[in-house]
């Protein structure tokens, strides 16, 4: 039996009698379409109360249970942030999909200071014990890695380790990859974050997600190919970045699924920063083009109001 959705297949390090879990997992995690919709609310660590305090940011944004209110009211695939805050909030967002993001670290330390390092917070076995205890739907973890930091050996160990700790309970495993040290030149260079699409495929990441690529300091789709291409079967997302324009970062996306072959996106401030509805319009915009594959006009009129969203319906295999 070909367990797969679209070209996504299970690795062989699921245990046969997981697999079906693992193809039930990836088709919830993308609503059957195999894109990936993840609303990303990790950066309560990696970014302090920079990215959801101040000029431009919605007041609503400064209460960490505003990114469970957006999680629970719109259709994205799933919703990453630490397990503490899921642990807090979740028995009240029994509806959502989460992804529990393992490492993280705070912007404070620059490079220039020391060399990034991001160390696991839980095993995979306490991972697990949450998951059954909470009866959450859980079905994928995340793990960052700084490639060419001084501890990359560390990070690599560990983001292996949790991968196949994944697999081994039919879960997904979803990896960030920022080539990121003092032996790194440019962190945008396409070259290398091809190098890092590829280092997620070797590892056996389910989905690798990478800074967009600029060439000549200028965002490329062109250049991003040499990442989706190098990443194989496994699948690439491309992170959300700051806030921009919505029609520009709905054009952008579009590009970088349809032209460039990404498997959808990771979407942050670009979301939690608006107020509660505007946010919930995002996503349902986000996932229109993602899960929908439709255009950026009608991902538009989501956003606006003027068109009601729903989510195509996929058989399961």
């Amino acid at each position: 039996m070909d367990f797969s959705i679209g070209a996504i297949k299970a690795p062989l390090d699921v245990p046969q009698e997981l697999r079906m879990d693992y193809t039930r997992n990836l088709f919830t995690i993308t609503k059957g379409s195999g894109r990936l919709m993840l609303f990303a609310g990790d950066q309560k660590i990696e970014h302090l109360n920079d990215d959801f305090h101040g000029p431009g940011i919605s007041p609503d944004d400064n209460d960490p249970e505003h990114l469970f209110r957006i999680a629970s009211g719109a259709e994205i695939g799933c919703f990453a942030t630490q397990m503490g805050l899921i642990a807090r909030y979740g028995e009240d967002y029994p509806d959502v999909n989460y992804l529990i993001k393992l490492n993280s670290k705070t912007n404070l330390v620059k490079t220039g200071q020391a060399e990034p390092f991001s160390g696991l917070f839980y095993s995979m076995e306490q991972v697990d014990r949450f998951r059954k205890s909470s009866a959450l739907s859980i079905p994928a973890v995340g793990y960052t890695i700084y490639a060419g930091s001084e501890y990359e050996a560390y990070m690599l160990h560990e983001a292996a380790q949790i991968i196949y700790g994944a697999h081994k309970r039919g879960m997904i495993a979803i990896i960030w990859i920022y080539p990121r040290g003092e032996a790194v030149k440019d962190e945008h260079d396409p070259h290398l974050i091809a190098g890092a699409a590829g280092l997620g495929a070797a590892l056996g990441a389910d989905f690798v997600k990478v800074n967009y690529p600029k060439k000549g300091g200028v965002d490329s789709k062109e250049a991003f190919k040499e990442a989706v291409q190098a990443a194989g079967r496994c699948k690439v997302l491309c992170a959300g970045g700051s806030s921009v324009d919505v029609k520009l970062f709905l054009e952008r996306l579009r590009e970088q699924i349809f032209v460039s072959g990404a498997s959808g996106n990771a979407t942050g401030r670009n979301i939690h920063q608006k107020r509660l509805k505007e946010a919930i319009q995002m996503c349902n915009a986000i996932s229109a083009i993602v899960v929908n594959a439709e255009g950026v006009e009608e991902a538009l009129e989501i956003y606006t109001g003027r068109k009601e969203f729903k989510v195509k319906e996929y058989n399961m295999p």
